[in-house]
C-alpha cells in the first residue's frame, strides 16, 4: 500500500534557490512559452537562467523546460512546438537533433515498489543527429543514440542504439545514416 504522506524530496536537488525557481516559472509562463516570443529570445532566456545552448538552435512556442540550468543543447538543434523537457535531472541534447512537436523527455519517475513512492530520477542524453518524433516520450536514464529515431508516439524506456528506429509498438529496426 502506498503511504504518499511519507513522500519527501530526499536526494533531489532542484539546483537553484526558490527565488530563481519562481522567477523562471514567471518568465516561462508569461513570455518564453508564448507564440509572440521570438525564437532567439527563447534561447537567450534559457541561457540567462543557466542553460548551455549551442549556435543556430530553434526553440518553438509552447516548449516547457522545468529547470534551464539542467539543460545542455548542441548546435543547430530544433525543439518543436509543445515539447516538454521535464528535467528534474540533466538533459543533454546533441547537435543537429530534432525534438518534434509535443515530444516529452522525462528524467523523473517514482519507485513503484517503495511505500513512500520516492523519486527514481536519472538523466537523459539524446546524441547528435537523433530524432525524437511527434509525441514520442523518452524516459529517465535513457540514451537515444547517434542518428537514432524515436518514432511518433513511441515510449523509449531503455537505451536506443545509434542508427535504430523504435516504432510506437516498441519494435526496433536499423536505419541508414542520413546522407
Amino acid at each position: 500500500m502506498r503511504d504518499l504522506p511519507s513522500f519527501t524530496l530526499a536526494g533531489y536537488d532542484k539546483g537553484r534557490g526558490l527565488l530563481t525557481q519562481a522567477l523562471w516559472f514567471a518568465v516561462m509562463n508569461t513570455l518564453f512559452m508564448s507564440w509572440f516570443c521570438p525564437a532567439r529570445l527563447r534561447v537567450a532566456l534559457l541561457r540567462a537562467f543557466g542553460a548551455k545552448i549551442g549556435e543556430g538552435v530553434l526553440i518553438r512556442h509552447r516548449v516547457r523546460v522545468l529547470w534551464p540550468w539542467k539543460l545542455n543543447v548542441g548546435d543547430h538543434t530544433w525543439i518543436g512546438e509543445g515539447a516538454w523537457l521535464l528535467n528534474l535531472e540533466p538533459v543533454t541534447v546533441g547537435a543537429n537533433v530534432c525534438i518534434s512537436q509535443e515530444a516529452m523527455l522525462c528524467t523523473g519517475s517514482h519507485d513503484h515498489r517503495a511505500a513512500d513512492f520516492r523519486y527514481r530520477n536519472a538523466p537523459i542524453t539524446v546524441e547528435d543527429g537523433a530524432w525524437v518524433a511527434v509525441r514520442a516520450t523518452v524516459l529517465a536514464g535513457v540514451t537515444v543514440g547517434r542518428c537514432a529515431v524515436a518514432g511518433a508516439g513511441s515510449v523509449v524506456h531503455k537505451d536506443l542504439p545509434e542508427l535504430t528506429l523504435q516504432t510506437q509498438d516498441g519494435h526496433r529496426r536499423p536505419v541508414e545514416e542520413p546522407k
